[in-house]
């Protein structure tokens, strides 16, 4: 998930609000990436319950890194359960940050952590590099059903697990209440319902923007995507389809490309200053976004409570109930650690066990992805003020049954996110074709593919 672009020193980005508690190739293979270098993951065929059941028995040390703040109550609870393994809890830094440390590691052949929170848009990056190890033989397809199941798809292959989803981002529409109260607008459940709202709404007040598409977030550009079908990545082995500029993503630059071009829609940057005023006074009527926005907004606009409501993502047809996802992250066991059985119950247990799932949606506010959370009335039954009583959660939790499955992708999304920002943000920002945007997207990311050694098809 590329989860929010940096803010300014003023304001903080989605990871740092999150952070803070409030809210078989070459070997040269993606060196562009931060070099990574292939690994040899280990390769447990079955380890029964009774073997589990020794390892986690034995005093036994992990490290785990995570940019979750105050994770340490749910490690506590796995403590608590296995009191043998004391686990070294370190923040490594968000993203990035995080990425750029474990890379190293990695290449390195030592220094990497057992068990390491990754987003959903970077686990095939280190897939490909053999760095995570498979977790189906410690008893990680048991908990398939237990999950939203278009997460899993995110983290497994087959009968390969490569990581627990932890949190997710499912996207839906957050409106300014008072503003369509205003201006006579009614709650769009279609794009094109959507389109004429924005277009009366801003010619009745051009300071007002029906939302903003931001100029340098990834996430949004392919939740937006998500949602409309498409499908821009797909890779088995060393061959990759790249399909940025296929059909579905031309469907939705087209869609927003008129609205940007009539100042209807606003290409700010988001998560720096500027923004957060708008969302606070009104300048934006919607954002368009993720599960984990709602608490986000609490903190960051806080001078606009009882202003917003929510309601679903508006459909590409009259009907239809489907979205896309923004955001998430999971818990993966790196190919270093010398104690596999241990690291796999980690990452299993912090994130499947009811209480740390209850305990990171209600004290860190990530959207969880496990159905027993998302159907507890003490998550689902909350009624924020800030929303006007609305039931949010139970909302949301409806919404990520609709996100869509079968969405991959690129093993290099360190490139694919910023070109995402030169690219398509550029021409988001010049009020350039957003059509013909995604066909110069297409081919940067095709030329770099092949130089790092990919077949890549269309």
């Amino acid at each position: 998930m590329n989860t929010g672009q940096p803010g300014s020193s003023a304001a903080p980005s989605r990871r740092q609000f999150l952070a803070g508690g409030s809210a078989v190739a070459a070997a040269g293979l993606l060196a562009a990436c931060g070099g990574s270098s292939g690994g040899t993951p280990k390769v447990a065929k079955s380890v029964n319950p009774s073997a589990m059941a020794r390892a986690l028995s034995k005093p036994t040390q992990l490290t785990f890194w995570t940019w979750v703040p105050n994770i340490a109550s749910e490690v506590a609870l796995f403590e608590k359960k296995y009191p043998k393994i004391k686990v070294n809890v370190v923040n490594a830094g968000q993203g990035l940050a995080e990425y750029t440390k474990l890379r190293t590691a990695l290449k390195a052949g030592t220094g990497a952590p057992d068990v390491v929170q990754i987003e959903y848009s970077y686990v095939p990056t280190f897939t490909f590099t053999n760095n995570l190890i498979d977790l189906g033989p410690y008893g990680a397809n048991d908990l398939k059903d237990d999950f939203v199941p278009w997460t899993w798809g995110q983290v497994s292959k087959g009968d390969k697990v490569y990581a627990i989803p932890q949190d997710t981002g499912p996207i839906g529409m957050l409106y300014r209440k008072d503003v369509f109260d205003r201006y006579g607008v009614t709650v769009p459940a279609t794009w094109e319902e959507f389109a004429a709202a924005g277009t009366k709404l801003h010619q009745k007040n051009p300071s007002i923007s029906m939302t903003n598409f931001a100029n340098n977030d990834a996430g949004q550009t392919f939740g937006y995507a998500w949602q409309a079908g498409a499908r821009p990545f797909a890779l088995k082995g060393t061959g990759l389809t790249v399909d940025i500029n296929g059909p579905d993503m031309q469907k939705m630059a087209n869609f927003w490309s008129p609205l940007v071009d009539s100042g209807a829609v606003s290409t700010d940057p988001d998560f720096d200053t500027d923004w957060y005023a708008a969302l606070t006074n009104g300048t934006y009527a919607t954002w368009v976004t993720a599960a984990w926005a709602p608490v986000f907004l609490q903190s960051s606009a806080a001078k606009s409570a009882g202003k917003w409501r929510v309601a679903p993502m508006p459909q590409w047809a009259s009907g239809a109930d489907v979205s896309g996802n923004w955001g998430g992250s999971t818990s993966a066991v790196t190919n270093q650690t010398k104690n596999p059985e241990a690291a796999a119950a980690l990452a299993m247990f912090l994130n499947h066990d009811p209480a740390s799932s209850m305990l990171m949606a209600s004290k860190q506010f990530l959207f969880p992805p496990l159905k027993q959370t998302l159907a507890d009335p003490a998550f689902v039954g909350l009624k924020p003020s800030f929303y006007g009583g609305q039931k949010v959660n139970a909302l949301f939790a409806e919404i990520s049954k609709t996100v869509l499955t079968n969405f991959q992708w690129s093993p290099f999304n360190d490139y694919v996110t910023s070109s995402n920002n030169q690219i398509f943000g550029g021409a988001l920002i010049a009020k350039k074709p957003l059509s013909a945007a995604l066909d110069t997207w297409q081919a940067s990311v095709t030329n770099y593919a092949k130089q790092q050694g990919f077949a890549v098809t269309k």
